[in-house]
C-alpha cells in the first residue's frame, strides 16, 4: 500500500507513458482512439438532433456520458497494462480483455444494425451486451486477485471501477434507447448530410 496521496500515485502512473515503445503507442492510440471515435459519434449524433430541435429522452445523454467516462478510464488503465502490468496480463487476463472488447464492440455495432432490423438484431445485441458485462466481471475478479497479491495498485483499480461504470451507463442506456424504439433517431437522421 502506497503512502502517497492518490494524486501523487496517479501522476506516477501516468508518467509511465515514458516507458512506451512503438508498439505500446500504436496499441494505446488505436484503443483510446477507437473509443474516442465512439464518443464523438454518439455525442455528435445526439447534439446534431438536439441543436435541430429533436427531443430525446433524457436517458439518451447517458450514452455519450458513459462513453466519456469509459474513455477517460481506459486512457489511464491502458498505461499500466502496457507497462508495469504487461507481463502479469499475459498470464490470461489479456485474453479476457480481448473477449470483453470483442463483445463490447459487437454489442454497439449490433445495436446500430438493430435500428433498421430490430426483430433480427435485438437478441444478438442483448447476448453480446450480456457477454460484455459477464467478461467485465471476470476481468474485475482477475484484477482484484492481482491487487490482493500486490500486482496492481489503487490507480488501476479505480480506473477499472470507472471503466465498469462508463460501460454499464453507456450500453444499458443504449439498450433502453433501442427498446423504446430509438426515439429521436429518425428525426435526427434527416439532418445528416
Amino acid at each position: 500500500m502506497s503512502n502517497n496521496t492518490f494524486i501523487k500515485d496517479a501522476t506516477i502512473y501516468v508518467s509511465r507513458v515514458k516507458m512506451f515503445d512503438r508498439s505500446d503507442w500504436i496499441t494505446y492510440i488505436a484503443w483510446v482512439g477507437l473509443m474516442s471515435g465512439l464518443l464523438f459519434a454518439t455525442l455528435g449524433f445526439v447534439l446534431l438532433g438536439y441543436t435541430n430541435g429533436v427531443t430525446f429522452p433524457t436517458y439518451v445523454w447517458n450514452v455519450p456520458l458513459g462513453t466519456f467516462i469509459f474513455v477517460g478510464a481506459i486512457a489511464f488503465d491502458t498505461i499500466g497494462h502496457r507497462t508495469v502490468y504487461k507481463e502479469e496480463l499475459q498470464k490470461g487476463e489479456a485474453l479476457v480483455h480481448h473477449i470483453t472488447i470483442f463483445a463490447g464492440i459487437s454489442s454497439c455495432l449490433l445495436l446500430c444494425l438493430a435500428y433498421s432490423f430490430p426483430d433480427f438484431f435485438a437478441i444478438p445485441s442483448l447476448v453480446m451486451i450480456a457477454l460484455s458485462i459477464f467478461y467485465s466481471v471476470v476481468d474485475e475478479a482477475l484484477h482484484w486477485r492481482r491487487y490482493i497479491q500486490g500486482h496492481s495498485d489503487r490507480v488501476e483499480m479505480w480506473s477499472h471501477f470507472f471503466i465498469f461504470v462508463g460501460h454499464l451507463l453507456m450500453i444499458l442506456s443504449w439498450w433502453k434507447w433501442f427498446s423504446d424504439g430509438y426515439p429521436g433517431v429518425k428525426e435526427t437522421l434527416l439532418f445528416l448530410p
